[in-house]
């Protein structure tokens, strides 16, 4: 069918106010997790104190027992010797185990309230972790589609000839780039964020600890808050590390590789990296540097993120017009046919493979670590 006529100026309009919609939609939908965050925080840090609080109260309560059970015991010793005691020592025996029994029976009234609060504080916080988990999944659906409303379907007018394959190839680097940006967001949130967070409790903590214990104390709880701090320096370098390591520019492939894998050895520690390079250690165009260096990464973050491997080595060979790069690990493997097939992980590994024209193997079995290998040609602009 022919389309004439066809009102481009029209549909833009329909779609900037399904963009508004959906935008302001997006708005709420974060507001929300973002609110549900603050709450867990709360919930958290109350949940922390009432199970401190449940302990003390057993630990009370099994105090409180043994003392019921002396008292009583003393009380029997009264009744059956009851001619040998005053009427003073009968009223003060009887008295004691009434106030023994009657503090036991608060005891384990409050530990019942205790756990009940712990126990619906627990409920809460999984609903609430539940709802975040949904609020990220639409707020990343939901910039999907502004994405795709901003840039393809605007153009429809210009791009109705070949707007499917538009359609898929945008939609494809638009996913790329919201998962990059939802793991760059996951990984500030559970880290730095969370520390900063910590910070502001312990703040508050230091105060109390201040007014209540003394300086001394105080002073303790400072060196912890600069341990905190200084992870979160720490980890905000990993991300940014992670980003684009500008060695990559400078030095190029070989040296960044070295570099970045000794970093991971070092802040994973449970896992040895082993690195061997075969070749002439050479520059190689920039593309080739920077794919070959996420392949890697990539891998290599799989293995320290799933595996609970004890050693991973790296093998890549720069030959004169070939490259091969080989991951290998000894960890617990997983089974090739149950492997998600939308894995976010392998198909950006696959993508950047397809990219330089290369070709893409991994080899799996449960109990038996992983291997993965990537040959690309290598040619010279």
């Amino acid at each position: 069918m022919k389309i004439k006529n066809f009102d481009t100026k029209a549909l833009d309009k329909i779609i900037e106010k399904m963009m508004d919609a959906v935008g302001n939609s997006k708005k709420e939908v974060f507001e929300i997790g973002e609110s549900c965050r603050n709450d867990v925080l709360l919930l958290s840090h109350e949940l922390k104190e009432i199970k401190k609080e449940v302990s003390d109260t057993i630990h009370e309560g099994d105090i409180l027992e043994q003392q019921a059970k002396l008292s009583r015991r003393r009380l029997s010793e009264v009744s059956q010797q009851f001619n040998n005691f005053s009427e003073e020592e009968v009223r003060q025996v009887y008295e004691v185990a009434h106030q023994i029994q009657t503090d036991l029976n608060l005891n384990r009234q409050r530990e019942k309230q205790l756990r009940m609060r712990r126990d619906e504080l627990e409920r809460r916080l999984l609903g609430l972790s539940e709802t975040i988990e949904r609020a990220d999944r639409l707020v990343s659906q939901i910039t999907v589609i502004l994405h795709y409303l901003s840039s393809d379907l605007k153009q429809i007018g210009e791009v109705l000839a070949d707007a499917k394959q538009k359609q898929d190839f945008g939609l494809k680097i638009i996913e790329a780039q919201e998962e990059e940006r939802k793991r760059i967001s996951r990984e500030i949130h559970d880290g730095p964020a969370q520390m900063m967070a910590n910070v502001m409790l312990r703040s508050d903590l230091i105060e109390k600890v201040f007014q209540q214990q003394g300086p001394d104390e105080a002073m303790k709880e400072i060196r912890n808050m600069k341990h905190m701090v200084r992870g979160a320096l720490y980890e905000v370098r990993h991300i940014i590390y992670d980003l684009r390591p500008m060695a990559l520019d400078d030095l190029g492939l070989i040296p960044t590789l070295k570099k970045y894998l000794k970093t991971t050895e070092e802040y994973f520690k449970r896992t040895q990296i082993h690195f061997v390079f075969i070749g002439e250690e050479r520059r190689l165009p920039a593309k080739y540097e920077v794919a070959l260096f996420r392949l890697i990464q990539e891998a290599v973050q799989n293995v320290m993120k799933h595996a609970e491997a004890s050693e991973v080595s790296v093998k890549l060979e720069i030959q004169r017009d070939f490259i091969t790069v080989v991951v290998r690990d000894n960890g617990k493997g997983f089974d090739m046919e149950e492997r998600k097939p939308h894995s976010f992980g392998l198909i950006g590994m696959g993508e950047r493979v397809d990219i330089l024209d290369g070709n893409l193997s991994i080899d799996s079995q449960i109990g038996k670590g992983t291997v993965v290998v990537v040959q690309v040609p290598l040619i010279d602009e």
